[in-house]
């Protein structure tokens, strides 16, 4: 079913890379079974994509229009998935130019470029689910070898997240911490420390992007803004679109 789903993208040109554990095991070696395939597409081709499938003897469903549409046939799932659902990190067309070909299920796809997957993956730290580890993994095997101004600039504003990913992998890894290189340190500390000497007093609180769960009573009973909704109101949503080729 991967395979024919692959196929399907490939021969109607819809602009996806592959991600999930087939990207992790491209750039770490771990592999996960796994009963998912997930698809990074900007939101307009997940629409393309939801429809294919679809007219293709697919299930589909669009189960949170912000990120996240589904096709499943028996017990497999395709996850069309447009970034995070807090809707921080968003895939756009650069994330499929930066993909890297590989081989899934015996088809050649795009999988996930690692500094994408890195930043797919810093902002999964709930209560049930923490990615930090994987993202220590991805450091770990490919060395250190990654674009690190991408990294940055796909973290934006959200720089202390990588931050913290960055301080827990050099804790796992004490001996390597020069996998990240030295002008990254010197330059998200110095953020770091120029912010703790100069605190915006009006700096919106920003818990419920890291787990809506874990800080519902900052906003539901303490006043906080909730950045999380308006994030998500403001955020081009996955439209069913006709597919496009017959």
């Amino acid at each position: 079913m991967f395979r024919e789903v692959v196929q399907l993208m490939n021969r109607n040109r819809v602009q996806y890379v592959v991600s999930g554990a087939f990207a992790l095991h491209e750039h770490t070696g771990i592999w996960r079974d796994t009963k998912d395939l997930d698809l990074f597409l900007p939101p307009r081709e997940a629409g393309f994509a939801l429809e294919l499938l679809a007219k293709h003897g697919f299930q589909t469903e669009v189960r949170d229009p912000v990120w996240l549409a589904k096709a499943h046939r028996g017990e497999y799932f395709v996850d069309l998935i447009t970034g995070m659902s807090n809707t921080v990190v968003r895939v756009d067309y650069s994330w499929i130019r930066r993909g890297r070909r590989s081989d899934v299920c015996g088809v050649q796809a795009p999988v996930l470029a690692p500094e994408e997957l890195i930043a797919s993956k810093v902002f999964v730290a709930r209560r049930e689910r923490f990615d930090g580890a994987d993202i220590s993994h991805v450091i770990y095997a490919t060395r250190g070898a990654l674009d690190w101004r991408r990294i940055l600039w796909l973290m934006g504003e959200h720089w202390e997240m990588l931050l913290w990913c960055l301080v827990l992998f050099r804790y796992v890894y004490p001996s390597c911490a020069d996998y990240v290189p030295g002008r990254v340190w010197d330059e998200l500390m110095q953020r770091f420390k120029t912010e703790l000497a100069h605190p915006n007093r009006r700096a919106s609180f920003r818990g419920s992007l890291v787990d809506d769960k874990m800080f519902a009573i900052d906003t539901d009973e303490w006043g906080q803004r909730n950045l999380l909704e308006e994030y998500r109101e403001s955020t081009e949503t996955i439209e069913r679109r006709p597919p496009k080729v017959a």
